[in-house]
Parts: structure tokens; sequence; C-alpha cells
């Protein structure tokens, strides 16, 4: 009998030219010829690709991004895919996710490393991208397809299942996971990436696992792969039904107030919210995505909303009898774990591009581009606008609290600086369109209630996962993107001890940065939640072990300021706001990174945001500092709310 199967083949089709090349030759060029467009405007999606090489990727996915290198030098012209070869496999995922953002999501970089912990460092980086719904496109390296040599170093073998690698880890990390096993497959896992990429809704880590041996495999490619595709990021209308239910619910407000999120800023829809809140009166708050969505001196603005908010936003929010949320999930930090929004009888319009979101807190659901529902919104409510009473009292609120900061940030002649008045100082001395980048720690929420913005794009903080470690990989990010506007990074020495090797990069690469490290001598943050919580600060300062084998002793001789020196970067060290000043000059003046070296006393805190964040305490406790906190957790788990508001009424 005569078989009819398909006979094997090492190309995809006869009917059109062919190159032959290995999949990581075929990846380096589909991924240099891939564009983005959006409103007219076009330019390519891939700005290059970081990598760490090792045994599972050296002869393949770095082969090729050599290869391509090369062949661009002898033709006198830039690299399809530039490469820049990072420290850490997770720093260099923070920055390919920090240029996304700076880039309003048009923009990205690949990633490549090594089989086993160089591909697992990567999670992390997966996690916070896919959390802050950022794009990047991660190459793990993986064991062989072909098992000709298994078990491999650094192989996980299970016995229950032979087709599971360390990679498989990316799964629920990514919105987009695939396995090339062979040549055949990278078109349709290439593709599937870029359609999750370029998504709006979807974006986030996309992750194409590579076999070390199917990297060098090389197979007969149509040319058709290889051509320039342009992906166009899509704008979603709003319904006419919905924007009319919405404005509806609009007009009936005596006491609205907007919730402005990221997606006001990816959308690139500042001018239409600035519009539109000049026009109606209605106080725009702000989440940590979304802080710069209205500039500071914008009449409406009254800054950020939730457990690390303004006290005029946190007291608009518990009266607001109509929240309008826009690009924004909701976070427990901007609800105030759902205790912000607490008139009985709130309702909830929900504008997000994303269904999901546009679902939180129950109420009118408009799935739409932000500037696109804005626009539509401002025509639908052109005859409203708030009463002067209203008017009066948001006004009066913001004063308050921008009269606040002002006390804040005031510093005294030859007096050792605390944190608050070192971000003043930042925020005075910077440029409107430099940008500050911070992540985690103390800082995120001081930057968030007191961070005064000038410009849309002058503030990045990474709030959605908080991942230590972020600042300088994301601040190198975001003077890739921004090369024209100066970069500083507020970490502080727990944040920095985490990944401070990207310094090296920064130096590598001549992309300045000005990181200002605060050396508090442990973790402030949550030291202050530990005390908070009747926990008393255990385990969060850096202390030797004391006589009674506590970790309450002297503080550590370390020396940050000369840590950095050592990894290539200047450093300047200050103590008064004289020195600061200086330090900030020279800085901005110099074309190389400079750290700014300052220590402030961790017991010295921003201003309260009369707010709460959910951090259970232990029930029940021989410690009076934990009975004391668990009662004070006890009233404010009273005040939240349920999940879901009611719908309509």
């Amino acid at each position: 009998m005569v078989s009819t199967a398909p006979k094997s083949t090492d190309k995809l089709a006869d009917t059109e030219p062919t190159v032959r090349l290995t999949v990581a030759q075929a990846t380096v060029r589909f991924l240099a010829n891939q564009y983005v467009a959006r409103d007219g405007e076009r330019h390519k999606f891939f700005a290059g690709c970081f990598g760490i090489f090792g045994h599972g990727n050296v002869a393949g996915i770095g082969q090729a991004l050599l290869q391509d290198e090369v062949e661009a030098h002898e033709a006198g012209v830039e690299p399809g895919l530039k490469y820049v070869l990072g420290r850490n496999e997770q720093a260099m995922v923070h920055t390919a996710v920090a240029y996304a953002r700076q880039q309003d999501r048009l923009q990205t970089w690949a990633v490549t490393a090594s089989v086993g912990p160089g591909a697992t460092n990567m999670l992390t980086g997966a996690a916070l991208a896919t959390i802050n719904r950022l794009p990047v496109l991660l190459l793990p390296a993986d064991t062989f397809a072909t098992r000709a040599s298994s078990p491999v170093l650094q192989e996980l073998e299970l016995p229950s299942s032979g087709d599971v690698t360390v990679n498989d880890a990316f799964r629920p990390l990514s919105r987009y996971f695939d396995r090339v096993w062979r040549p055949e497959q990278l078109p349709a896992a290439l593709l599937g990436a870029m359609r999750v990429l370029t998504d709006p809704v979807e974006t986030g880590a996309a992750t194409i696992a590579l076999p070390q041996d199917v990297q060098a495999e090389a197979f007969d490619w149509p040319e058709s792969l290889f051509a320039e595709r342009t992906w166009h990021i899509a704008r979603p209308l709003p319904e006419r039904s919905v924007i009319a239910r919405a404005a509806e619910i609009i007009r009936s407000a005596r006491r609205p107030l907007i919730v402005a999120g990221g997606g006001v800023i990816y959308s690139g829809a500042s001018d239409a919210l600035s519009a539109l809140a000049a026009r109606t009166g209605i106080p725009v708050c702000e989440s940590q995505a979304g802080k710069g969505s209205l500039l500071h001196e914008h009449p409406q603005s009254v800054g950020a909303v939730g457990s690390t908010g303004t006290t005029a936003a946190n007291a608009l929010a518990s009266e607001a009898d109509v929240i309008i949320g826009i690009g924004t999930r909701y976070s427990d930090f901007t609800s105030a774990s759902r205790t912000a929004f607490n008139n009985p009888d709130v309702r909830f319009v929900n504008i997000n591009v994303a269904s999901l979101d546009s679902v939180k807190q129950g109420g009118v659901s408009v799935v739409s581009d932000a500037r696109e529902a804005l626009e539509a919104l401002d025509v639908a409510l052109s005859d409203y606008t708030v009463g002067g009473e209203y008017r009066a009292r948001v006004g009066e609120l913001a004063t308050e609290w921008n009269d606040t900061v002002s006390e804040v940030y005031r510093t005294e002649d030859g007096a050792a600086l605390n944190q608050n008045q070192v971000i003043g100082l930042v925020n005075t001395l910077s440029e409107p369109r430099d940008v500050v980048v911070c992540a985690a720690g103390s800082m995120p929420g001081d930057l968030h209630k007191m961070w005064r913005m000038r410009d849309r794009k002058g503030y990045h903080v990474e709030y959605g996962y908080s991942c230590m470690g972020y600042e300088i990989a994301g601040g190198i990010g975001v003077r890739m993107a921004a090369p024209d506007r100066d970069v500083f990074i507020m970490v502080g020495d727990g944040s920095y001890l985490m990944m401070a090797t990207e310094l090296v990069t920064a130096v590598q690469e001549g992309v300045k940065i000005i990181p200002v490290l605060v050396q508090n001598h442990g973790f402030a943050s949550i030291g202050g939640l530990s005390e908070s919580l009747g926990s008393q600060r255990f385990g969060t300062a850096y202390r030797y072990r004391s006589e009674d084998g506590r970790l309450d002793g002297g503080k550590l001789p370390v020396d940050l300021a000369a840590n950095a020196a050592s990894l290539g970067a200047d450093v300047i060290r200050v103590s008064t706001a004289a020195e600061f000043s200086d330090a900030v000059k020279v800085a901005k003046s110099a074309d190389r990174t400079t750290v700014i070296y300052v220590e402030t006393d961790p017991l010295i805190f921003a201003p309260d945001s009369q707010s709460w964040w959910d951090v259970p305490v232990s029930e029940v406790s021989t410690l009076s500092s934990t009975q004391s906190a668990y009662q004070r957790y006890a009233d404010w788990k009273k005040v939240q709310r349920p999940l879901i508001n009611p719908s309509d009424r």
C-alpha cells in the first residue's frame, strides 16, 4: 500500500522565493522589520535587543545578532536590531519595560537570556511587564528539542512530564507564551507575539522559548516573512448609547470626581481631559500610573488619590456622588482598599479600553480609547458644569494641600536634609521636561502625593509591581527613550542594593542618568508599615547583631557612595540644601552618569494622606503594639465597601 502522508520538508512552501537562515537569524530579521502606526505616525516597534549570552543562546540569538551587526557595518547602515549587553537578566527586562512606558507603549525591546537561571532571572521582569500592561518580548533559551543530550546542564527533570522546562514558569506571567520545537512553528509564534504586544488591551510580556538546538537549525524561509509589517494601534470608539447614558449620570452629579489612570497617558488623552475638566469644573485626581494626566497648575487638578493621595483628593473622593474612572484599574492604593469612595449613593462611570477594568466598582461600563471617549463626553456634556460652591471647595482643598507640601519642602540653611526636602529639591531644581523615576520603598508614595507635575511624561513610578531594584535599570530605559530629558532616579539604599550593577550598563552605553541615592540604613517604607501594624520595625533596619542576638545593634559601615563610584559613575556626597543644589547643577551639566548621595532620617514622614491601606494585622497577640494596631485595623474594616456597587439607578 502506498502512503499518502506528506513528505518531511525543511521549508514552508515552494510558491515563492526563500532564504536559508537559522531560526535565530530568522527571528532577528523578522523583529527588525516590525513597525507600528497610530494617528498616522509610523516607526519601528523594536528599538533593539538586550542580551546576556550563555550556552543556551550564544550560538543562536547571539550569533544572529553578531551577524546582523557585522553585515550592517559592512553596508554602512545601522543594525536591524541593535544589541545592548546588560548585567542582570531581570534588570534588562526592567529597562525594556521602562522604555516602552516612556514611549506610551508604541515601542519596546526584545530581551534574550540563556537557558536555566539566565532565563528564570527574567520571571520578575515578566510579571512586572504584564501587571503594568507594558509590552516586552522575552526570548529565553530552552533545553534541547531533540533531547539528544538530555539531561543537559541546568535542565529541570520531572518524573511525571518530559516536556516541561523551567521556562514553563513564564506561562502565568506572560500575556502570550509559545515554545518553538520546530522551525515551522516560528512564524506563527512571532506573529502571535506581535498581535499581543501591539494590542492596548492584551499587552504585557510575550515569551517565545527557543530550544538551543532549534535556534541554530537552518531552514528555508519564504522571503515574505521578512517584509516590513505595520501593526496599527487601534483607538476603539465608544458606543453612542453608552456615552449618552454616562453623560446622563454625570449631568445629575453635584460633586463629581474624575480618577485619571495610566490609560489617559498612554492614549495621549491629557489635552482632551484638560479641556473637559476646565469647561465643566470637574476636579481630577490621579492614580500612580495616571500622574501627569493634568499638570499641577491646572485649576481642576487635586493630585494623587487613595492610600498615597493628597488630603484634597481624598476628601473629594469620600464625598463624591459620581466617580468617573478613566483608564484606571482601581488598584487597592487608588481605592484606598475600597474605603476612598464612601458616599453611600456614589455611582460610577468607568472608561477603559479593557472591559476587565471597565466593570470594576460596578457602574456604567464605557469600553473605549480614553481620548475618543473624553472627546465624545465633552460634546455630550456641552451644557453641564459643576456649581460655584463646589468649584470653590475644590480650589480651597487644593490650596490647603499645596501649602502643606510647600511647608515640608522648606529647607533650613546648613541643616541636614530629610526625604521630603530631597524630593522638594529635585522637584524644584530639575527642568519641567526632566523625568523622575522610582519604584519601591517610601518614596513612591511620597512622590505620588507631593511631586508637582510640569510635563505629561515627567513622572515615571513603577507601582503596579513596586519592584525593588527597578529604579536604575528603569531609569536607563527612560533615558534611552527620551535622550533629550535628564532622568532623576530616586532610590533608597534598600532598593539600590538589589540591582546597583546596571550603573555599569549606563556607563558602557553612555546613557547619562542622575540617581539620587538616599541612605537611611534600612527599609523606610516597610519600617513605617511594620510600626503601624504593631510589628515594631522588626527586620527593617540594616544593623549589626547586638549581644542578645537581635538585629538592633549599630549601623553597618556600608559605603554606597564608594560602591557607586566603583561601578564607574561619578559621585557627589551632599548633606545640606546648598550642597544638593550645587550637585544638581553639576549633574545636569555633565555628560555622564552622576550619583548624588545623601543621608536622611527615616523617621521623618511625609504628610498624612488621611487614608488607609488594607494590610491584615495579627488578630491575636501578646504584644500590646500589635493589639492596638489590630483595633485600628478593625475600625477601618468597618468602612470598607463591598466588592461591587449597584450598576445603575
